[in-house]
């Protein structure tokens, strides 16, 4: 499965660019040096990078868990392109929001990851999602809905090393393209809901 190939990939690359950090400062995305060095690559670089091994393990986990079922429902050629095509358009905010902050640098798969879980949650908004020290189930829709406000609040905020803006897009994405391109999932999403029959 194409998903499968997306963790080896991403787990193989982080681990390259730890051991070699002359190769992470290239492909992290750093907007000032992006757009003044045409560094155009570092919005895909830089979603197969991540920091430290509990960035890694929370992404590729929560990847793990969604994306194989989300391949399964949408099939390969649609799963590729939605993952990457979000990573690039998860970064555009931070890319024009931190253009002339020679500083700030990004990376992580976080924003493809959260937009395989919002289209995850359009197929199956009422499965349950268990969250770390919580010891019950919350349907996915809440955990969406939750997500949602509290990204967009960070990163009005503006503060912190947490890509906010990042997840915020990528989770309005993953919805938009799944909207767009497998229609049918309103309605599963409606049906699921009980909104109609």
């Amino acid at each position: 499965m194409a998903s499968t190939s997306i963790l080896i990939i991403t787990v193989l690359v982080t681990l390259l660019a730890w051991n070699k950090p002359s190769l992470q400062q290239q492909a992290m995305l750093v907007p000032y040096r992006t757009f003044r060095e045409q560094r155009w690559y570092q919005l895909v670089s830089s979603g197969f990078l991540h920091g430290d091994f509990m960035h890694l393990l929370f992404n590729m986990i929560t990847f793990l868990f969604f994306g194989p079922v989300l391949e399964q429902v949408i099939g390969t050629p649609l799963f590729v392109i939605l993952y990457l095509t979000a990573i690039v358009i998860a970064n555009l905010p931070t890319l024009f929001k931190h253009r002339n902050n020679p500083q700030y640098a990004s990376l992580g798969a976080s924003g493809a990851v959260g937009a395989v879980l919002f289209a995850y949650i359009l197929f199956f908004p009422l499965s349950n999602l268990y969250i770390m020290f919580i010891p019950i189930g919350i349907p996915a829709i809440i955990v969406g809905v939750l997500f949602v406000i509290y990204s967009y609040s960070e990163s009005r905020k503006n503060r912190g090393n947490i890509n906010h803006d990042a997840h915020f897009a990528g989770a309005v994405y993953g919805l938009i393209f799944t909207l767009v391109f497998v229609p049918e999932s309103l309605q599963t999403f409606l049906k699921a809901l009980g909104l109609i029959s």
